[in-house]
């Protein structure tokens, strides 16, 4: 049996509707950090008699590894920089003796059901590996260790992830011409997966990742009362990599009750009718709502709010829907059918948060305007974000939508 590793504590445990997440490499400025050049010339210039392994130190109260900048992980593998931490553990830079190139290798916590989802997640990418022509749009596996009881994953190292790159812009939303090429290379990594019949679970920005870190600065506004312009951030390139396949499972296999982050779960998930690849393309309408708005559609934690939210963005949750919802969904209802909103709700301000919420059509012509491509992607949008899973795009349908055949 498969089951999903830490996606409610990701989301469920805090109590904000702002999403708080920590600080990551991609919010410190370039004049920062060290030139690559400079970097490489360290890292190649480094004497033999310092790569052996550092001493064994215990692991942090929490499971995760102790380290030092500087120290290897194995003789292979120099310890340049963090570049990130989960639930699961950490991502460290890395500068890579044998091949001489810098990776990222995940370092999972070493505790048993993290060391599991590790597992599954190698053996995941090893699958998706084996029948990558190179157009998968999926994280490379270069290689995984197990090192003082830690699994340790290398990868290709990449950019930031799109969550990064909003935060850094202080969520100011991509232009949709950018939105559109994310949105097919999603699509295309999703549909890639569909074809293994792998179901990635757990599709949201944080797990997607620029191939490149390099971006331009553009004039955005001018504020009328001063002369201060303000400043977007662009990529350079569109490239993009799905990552993060430790919530992955095959269809045949045994499916967990709940999945996917909270702000991306669909609702055949929540009202406990099962789930199947569809999931998948509930979070991609979520993520792409969210790429041209700037912040998630549904920000909520709480199951009743959420439901709330789905009805005033995307109507009525079909009776057909509401009647089969298991017993642990049944108190979201009046008689079976209607949603129990706002009577309900737990505050006032979860009213407010709901009340506040435009229709998909009005939300996404407030952000891109009215043109073709917003009338075209809500077309794309109600198709993704259909209540009966049943109905729902599939990602191969998707990509062959008018929205992907716009000239950028």
């Amino acid at each position: 049996m498969v089951t999903t590793v830490g996606v409610e504590t990701r989301m469920e445990n805090s109590q904000s509707r702002i999403r708080k997440r920590p600080r990551s490499a991609w919010d410190v400025g370039p004049s920062q950090s060290e030139p690559e050049a400079q970097r490489a010339m360290v890292v190649c210039n480094e004497g033999i008699g310092r790569r052996g392994s550092p001493p064994k130190r215990d692991d942090d109260r929490e499971g995760h590894y102790v380290y030092n900048l500087g120290e290897n992980l194995t003789p292979r593998y120099k310890i340049l920089k963090k570049m990130g931490e989960g639930t699961f553990g950490r991502v460290l830079e890395c500068w890579d003796r044998q091949a001489r190139e810098y990776v990222a290798i995940k370092v999972v916590r070493s505790i048993r059901k993290y060391r599991e989802a590790a597992m599954i997640e190698v053996d995941v990418l090893q699958q998706l590996a084996k029948h990558d022509k190179g157009i998968s749009c999926c994280v490379q596996i270069h290689n995984w260790f197990d090192y003082r009881n830690h699994i340790c994953i290398v990868f290709e190292k990449l950019g930031p992830s799109l969550f990064d790159f909003l935060k850094r812009n202080k969520y100011c939303p991509f232009p949709v011409d950018l939105v559109r090429e994310f949105g097919r290379q999603l699509l295309e990594s999703v549909a890639y997966m569909h074809d293994l019949r792998l179901i990635h679970t757990d599709l949201k920005p944080e797990n997607i990742l620029l191939v490149s870190s390099e971006y331009v600065k553009l004039p955005h506004t001018k504020r009328f009362s001063s002369d201060e312009t303000h400043y977007r951030c662009l990529p350079k390139s569109s490239a993009i990599k799905l990552i993060d396949f430790g919530s992955t499972v095959f269809d045949n296999q045994i499916h967990s009750s709940i999945v996917s982050t909270r702000h991306y779960r669909a609702p055949e998930i929540i009202l406990g009718l099962g789930w199947s690849y569809p999931c998948d393309l509930w979070s991609i309408g979520c993520i792409l709502v969210e790429l041209c708005a700037g912040n998630a559609l549904f920000q909520t934690h709480e199951n009743l709010e959420h439901l709330a939210m789905m009805e005033r963005v995307l109507g009525p949750l079909p009776q057909q829907m509401t009647r089969r919802a298991n017993n642990g969904a049944e108190k979201y209802f009046r008689r079976g059918a209607r949603l129990n909103w706002p009577l309900g709700a737990v505050s006032r301000e979860s009213i407010r948060a709901v009340k506040k919420l435009d229709c998909l059509k009005d939300l996404i012509s407030r952000h891109i305007g009215s043109s073709k491509s917003s009338s075209s992607l809500t077309d794309l949008l109600y198709g993704l974000l259909k209540y009966d899973p049943s109905e729902r795009l599939t990602a191969r349908q998707a990509l062959d939508h008018p929205f992907f055949k716009i000239p950028t």
